[in-house]
């Protein structure tokens, strides 16, 4: 059976006045299951609230539009109250429990990337909500509910039957909300936009790596990811994961092409990508992209927290590190076809810009 590597855009999954929550199917996109993985995106108008609850997956947050608040539950700790904004990343592992609300006039909006090798559905997540009508109150009967918390049955019916909403709601304005700490930020997020640079072409493109160095969470998380943002007509070069790791791709700004090149050479996707888009690149097969004129940002994870890539053209590529002798016997080719090919690049290393 071919591959389908076909780039998709999340399904509304459920929502209402403050918000809607949506999802990639692993039916639609079959590298979600085949891979552990999974993908889904919060959005949140002005006062939307997403209730507070618990994944079967551990997670990696990031930002991709707007500001807001988000608390965060780590097991057997204290809540941790975060400013958050577009650019922030989050490493939500396992156990964590996590609220979320927007009290700015622009949606917030939060991308879900994570693994699900020990989730209840291959390739998909599954949230256990605290309070709401599908809450794990409302399936313990008045008498296990009121033992548990020591409470009268009529303050367990109102305690467990006053919240009318599913998964996301929209709060009155006049409900005071608790405020971020700045203490709190330190060592739970990293603003991918503000971060120090990992690579840095001139018009070219930019990366920032999110690792155990600058997060040190996403060790318990067991992914890596990283935000790339590659300037218009730029080209990324052809590389891929020597450590045997998947790669998920969401397209956050602008547009451009991508070829993916699998076992024995076989091109196994080409295609247009946009914002919006995720698609997955299979352990060890080469993927390329090209930025259109606006370019093209990506958030990437990678399925282990110290991701480890080769590229294949560039300053740093493999063929600069093969003898003459091995790259002219490879190609079949005379030596100076070969001195061509290893002669350019040698500036640039994994970006490159358009051509003059």
């Amino acid at each position: 059976m071919e591959l389908d590597l076909t780039p998709k855009v999340a399904k509304e999954i459920y929502g209402g006045d403050g918000g809607a929550y949506y999802a990639w199917s692993p039916i639609e996109l079959p590298m979600l299951r085949e891979g552990n993985i999974g993908a889904g995106k919060l959005s949140l108008v002005k006062n939307g609230f997403a209730l507070p609850r618990y994944s079967d997956s551990a997670k990696v947050a990031y930002v991709l539009q707007g500001s807001g608040v988000a608390g965060i539950i780590l097991p057997e700790k204290e809540e941790k109250v975060l400013a958050i904004k577009k650019g922030d990343a989050i490493a939500l592992p396992f156990g964590v429990v996590t609220w979320w609300y927007n009290k700015e006039d622009s949606d917030l909006v939060v991308l879900f990337l994570g693994d699900t090798s020990k989730a209840h559905k291959s390739g998909s997540f599954t949230d256990f909500f605290l309070t709401g009508t599908n809450g794990i109150f409302t399936g313990f009967s008045t008498e296990f509910v009121g033992r548990a918390w020591d409470l009268d049955e009529s303050v367990v019916k109102t305690l467990v039957g006053s919240q009318k909403g599913n998964g996301i709601v929209k709060l009155d304005p006049s409900l005071k909300m608790p405020e971020p700490k700045k203490e709190h930020y330190n060592g739970m997020v990293l603003n991918c936009e503000e971060a120090p640079l990992d690579v840095d072409i001139k018009n070219g493109g930019k990366v920032v790596v999110l690792n155990t160095k600058n997060l040190p969470l996403v060790g318990e998380v067991g992914l890596g990811a990283d935000l790339v943002r590659l300037d218009g007509k730029a080209m990324c070069s052809p590389g891929f994961s020597c450590d045997s790791a998947l790669q998920v791709t969401y397209i956050v700004r602008g547009s451009g092409r991508v070829q993916v090149v699998g076992v024995d050479g076989k091109r196994v996707l080409e295609t247009t990508i946009k914002a919006g888009d995720l698609f997955i690149v299979p352990r060890f097969f080469v993927v390329s992209k090209i930025a259109n004129d606006e370019g093209m940002d990506w958030f990437s994870i990678i399925t282990t927290p110290n991701p480890i890539f080769t590229h294949l053209a560039g300053r740093t590529s493999v063929w600069k590190a093969l003898s003459p002798e091995v790259l002219q016997a490879s190609f079949n080719v005379p030596p100076q076809v070969e001195e061509k090919f290893t002669s350019k690049r040698k500036a640039e290393e994994i970006f490159f810009p358009p051509p003059n």
